[in-house]
C-alpha cells in the first residue's frame, strides 16, 4: 500500500509575545513534526542583537522550510523594493521597516517556491511574530502573515500569538494588561504555554524565553526551559492546583439542590 508522505517540517508550534509598558516578553516552543513518527526540535526564536543599538526577535510557525528561508533572507539581507535599498534585520531604520522587510521576504519566498509547493500538495504556510526596538525609535510587536501583511500589538491588545494558540489564549485574555510588570508577565506566558502543552501534542518542550526592557536595545534575559526546570514544574503544578481549588470553591447552582 502506498503511504502518503507528510509535508516536510510541518511546524505546528506555539509562540506568544507581550508588548508591555516596561518591555517585551517572548516565548516559543521547539517542536516540529513531519508525521507522528518524525518529531524534531528546532528553535523558533531568532534574535539579532547589537547591544545599545538594536534588538530584533523573530518567532516562526508554519512550514519549516519556508520559515528558515525567510529568516535567512532577512538575516543576510537583500535589495528591498519596498524600502528602496539593501537591508537586513541589522540595518533597517525602524521596526516598522523591519516588518515591511519580513513581509517582502515572505512574498519573495512564495514567488520562488509557491507554485512548486502547490504542485506537491504542500501548503505555503508561514506566520511570524516580530518584536524589538531600534535605538531612538519605538519598541514594537508585529504579527506577519503568509501574504506578507501584518498587524501590531496595541495597549488595548498587548499580546499576539501564532501556531496552536487557542489553549493558551484564555489566561492571556483574562490577565494580560499593558501595565503588567515585566517579570510578572513571565508567569503569564509560562502558564499559557503549559496549558498548550497539556492539550496539544504538536507543541513540545524545550521552550525559549526572551525578556527585553524598553529602550535598552539589548536582551535582559534569555533562557531555554526544559521539562526538568524547577520553576516551570512549579508553575505547572501550582496552576493546576489553583484551578482545582477554584473549581471546588464555586457553589453548585441553586436549581441543582437535589444533587449529591
Amino acid at each position: 500500500m502506498h503511504r502518503r508522505q507528510e509535508p516536510p517540517g510541518n511546524d505546528m508550534t506555539y509562540c506568544v509575545g507581550l508588548r508591555l509598558a516596561e518591555g517585551l516578553v517572548l516565548l516559543s516552543d521547539t517542536r516540529t513534526n513531519a508525521g507522528v513518527d518524525n518529531i524534531s526540535t528546532f528553535s523558533k526564536m531568532h534574535v539579532v542583537e547589537r547591544p545599545g543599538e538594536r534588538l530584533a526577535c523573530m518567532m516562526t510557525a508554519g512550514n519549516l522550510s519556508v520559515s528558515q528561508m525567510v529568516v535567512n533572507m532577512v538575516q543576510e539581507g537583500f535589495h528591498s523594493e519596498t524600502l528602496d535599498g539593501s537591508y537586513s534585520l541589522a540595518t533597517t531604520p525602524s521596526m516598522f521597516a523591519t516588518a515591511q522587510l519580513v513581509g517582502e521576504a515572505i512574498r519573495k519566498a512564495f514567488a520562488a517556491h509557491g507554485e512548486a509547493m502547490r504542485a506537491q500538495s504542500i501548503p505555503f504556510d508561514v506566520s511570524i511574530l516580530l518584536a524589538g526596538q531600534v535605538k531612538g525609535r519605538r519598541m514594537r510587536l508585529f504579527q506577519v502573515y503568509s501574504a506578507g501583511n501584518f498587524i501590531e500589538a496595541t495597549e488595548e491588545t498587548p499580546f499576539l500569538q501564532i501556531g496552536e494558540h487557542k489553549y493558551g489564549k484564555p489566561i492571556l485574555d483574562r490577565a494580560a494588561r499593558y501595565d503588567t510588570p515585566l517579570y510578572d508577565a513571565i508567569k503569564l506566558v509560562l502558564v499559557s504555554m503549559d496549558s498548550t502543552l497539556r492539550s496539544n501534542l504538536s507543541v513540545g518542550l524545550p521552550i525559549d524565553l526572551l525578556v527585553y526592557r524598553k529602550d535598552a536595545c539589548r536582551v535582559d534575559l534569555r533562557r531555554r526551559i526544559h521539562g526538568d526546570d524547577p520553576y516551570f514544574r512549579q508553575i505547572s503544578e501550582q496552576w493546576s492546583s489553583a484551578l482545582r481549588e477554584a473549581y471546588l470553591a464555586i457553589p453548585r447552582p441553586e436549581w441543582a439542590r437535589n444533587g449529591h
